[in-house]
């Protein structure tokens, strides 16, 4: 029964994003699709330490806006995603700020769960450490700094989900070293693939894989693994 639950929370939730997705994937003919309004209405916190970490996601904004991994929309879906698949063992390529990490963290309070993430730039690394420490996550957390195509070979499954926003060239060989870890049901996303083309095409003709395209901004491609 919880399965069975857990699945029509997902399905729900995939169809109601499926209201501004694209038709086709980008990059192909007619593939741009329409870019509708999306609900960005702010979190509400439920408790102090959910709190606490809304407060360090303005913080950031105010401080990084340039840097910003993902727009407050798209953190609010990831964080969605991520709850609806009860994703306790979450992979992020590209950790940046750690913006995008402290969405997937708020959704690791409810589950129980870990975010390993990667990235290959010091300075950014050293700055995403003191977010998750502000923000109270970073047990939560692990950052592995250096190559990400190299370091993600070093991971064990299973994991419940992949976030790839990092060097959009890269995506596809992140692909396919992960995907092989990803656990049935389980979910790939991926951020601004406007510029990943070949990656767009893989997880589109991957029988094994089911794909819709969320396109604002850069748009985010949500794949689940199937069954």
């Amino acid at each position: 029964m919880r399965t069975s639950y857990r699945q029509s929370f997902f399905l729900l939730l995939a169809l109601s994003l499926a209201a501004t997705l694209t038709a086709q994937p980008p990059g192909r003919p007619g593939g741009k699709g329409r870019r509708g309004a999306v609900l960005t209405n702010q979190p509400q916190a439920r408790n102090d330490a959910e709190k606490r970490i809304l407060t360090t996601m303005e913080g950031i904004v105010a401080s990084h806006n340039n840097y910003l991994s993902v727009p407050v929309s798209d953190g609010m879906a990831l964080r969605l995603l991520a709850e609806a698949a009860g994703a306790k063992n979450i992979v992020e390529v590209g950790t940046s700020t750690g913006y995008s990490g402290l969405w997937l963290c708020l959704a690791l309070r409810s589950t129980g769960g870990h975010l390993t993430t990667f990235e290959l730039d010091h300075g950014r690394a050293t700055m995403a450490a003191g977010h998750f420490k502000e923000a109270g996550v970073d047990k939560l957390v692990t950052i592995i700094e250096g190559d990400a195509h190299a370091n993600v070979t070093k991971l064990k499954g299973p994991i419940d989900l992949v976030f790839i926003d990092a060097d959009k060239e890269g995506y596809l060989d992140y692909l396919t070293k992960l995907l092989p870890l990803v656990r049935p049901g389980g979910l790939i996303l991926a951020h601004n693939i406007d510029s990943a083309t070949d990656y767009v095409q893989a997880v589109s003709r991957n029988p094994e894989l089911e794909t819709i395209f969320y396109m604002q901004g850069g748009g985010l491609g949500v794949t689940v693994k199937k069954r």
